[in-house]
């Protein structure tokens, strides 16, 4: 498609051809817009049901997304890039951080975390119950987490701990469940160290919330693919199941030697030992989920009957299967007094608080280290650059 046959007319273009539009540069290159005389690519289309204004207009904002009013109703935009070479730094960032001081007087419209009847509107974190079990949703654009996104899912895993039921879900997007720190947020910042050492505390204060949810048995559910800390984020969980299909890259080397952090040095050697837990994140190898399942990394694969890739639908429904199931077994009580005993022992040989200074005494060697690999890596990364050749991975080192 030509840019000219997916510009957007807003006075006469009505929200599913926008969105049709959007989506069809997403992600990549982008829709061309004028925004307050900004020009401007833009990203993540979300239909809303309820709001109107004068097509054009800016009429809400909600967690880094702009709502934009059309002829017959109007649509959530996550992100945008402003024009501009992406090797010069014009990268894709939530809408807000990219207009700044265009969107100030725009209200902030809040959305409820805990819902029962669907709406059409832009929602990254909502949470559900039915039948004792509790609906962690998140979906964040590329499973991208900056600080923020971490504060608000540990908060809604907090609600979900709080809440009568007996088992929790995590349930991650269609394209990705995780792929942890946002290093878009944390190259546009104006002092990434610092920045990345928020976002990565922010991710280990996630990854606890779920470890230690021991008055609740705990779900991870993977339909999209996961990398670094979202796979991580996902083995704090009691059970993992993963769709056919999927790719798990449980490593951070290849961020310029980048450590990791989200207690992988506890949970990723606790499911598949210490000898593989090494050379899962050193060599820097994508995993199927058929070798994760094999090695203990994941605990099943869901399947459609008949052996087909699952859809979305039938993913949710075969998860809340297994949910619902556990949480009605009839020894739900021992396996949770199991988990209690375990994690009591753990703690007691080595506590969670220990794993998370040490490996956060690496990351801080590689945020503020005399060694600027990991900035060079995450600037050309973000960028769309060659990645510098003296910070490949240990496995692509011997490959060469």
């Amino acid at each position: 498609m030509k840019p000219e046959q997916r510009k957007i007319d807003w006075q006469n273009d009505g929200v599913a051809d926008i969105i049709k539009k959007i989506r069809s540069a997403d992600g990549q290159p982008g829709v061309l817009d004028d925004i307050g005389g900004e020009s401007v690519y833009l990203h993540g289309a979300h239909e809303e049901g309820t709001l109107i204004g004068i097509p054009g207009d800016i009429i809400a904002k909600r967690h880094g997304a702009i709502c934009r009013a059309a002829v017959d109703g109007a649509v959530w935009i996550s992100h945008l890039r402003p024009k501009g070479r992406v090797a010069d730094g014009f990268i894709k960032l939530p809408a807000t951080d990219v207009l700044g001081d265009l969107v100030d007087e725009v209200s902030e419209i809040p959305v409820p975390l805990h819902y029962s009847t669907p709406t059409k509107t832009f929602r990254d974190i909502w949470y559900e119950e039915r039948n004792d079990v509790g609906y962690v949703n998140f979906r964040f654009y590329n499973g991208a987490m900056g600080t923020g996104h971490c504060q608000r899912l540990t908060e809604a895993v907090m609600y979900a701990r709080s809440r009568p039921t007996r088992v929790i879900v995590l349930s991650g997007g269609r394209d990705f469940f995780s792929n942890g720190i946002h290093l878009n947020l944390i190259e546009a910042a104006a002092d990434p160290a610092e920045e990345s050492w928020r976002n990565i505390n922010a991710m280990d204060d996630l990854v606890l919330a779920v470890l230690t949810a021991t008055d609740h048995c705990t779900i991870a559910a993977l339909y999209g693919s996961a990398g670094a800390g979202g796979v991580m984020l996902a083995l704090a969980a009691d059970r993992v199941f993963a769709r056919e299909g999927i790719v798990l890259n449980p490593h951070y080397k290849g961020m310029g030697g980048l450590y990791g952090s989200e207690y992988w040095t506890y949970s990723l050697p606790k499911r598949v030992g210490d000898v593989l837990a090494l050379q899962l994140t050193e060599q820097c190898q994508p995993v199927s989920v058929e070798h994760a399942k094999a090695i203990g990394l994941i605990d099943d694969i869901i399947i459609q009957d008949g052996g087909c890739p699952s859809n979305f639908s039938s993913f949710q429904g075969q998860i809340v299967r297994i949910a619902e199931k556990q949480a009605h077994a009839h020894n739900f009580a021992t396996l949770l007094e199991q988990k209690r005993q375990a994690w009591q022992t753990d703690e007691k040989t080595k506590p969670l608080d220990q794993y998370r200074l040490e490996e956060l005494e690496e990351m801080n060697q590689n945020f503020w280290g005399e060694d600027p690999a990991y900035h060079l890596a995450r600037s050309a990364f973000v960028r769309k650059l060659p990645r510098p050749g003296n910070l490949q991975c240990t496995a692509n080192l011997k490959q060469a």
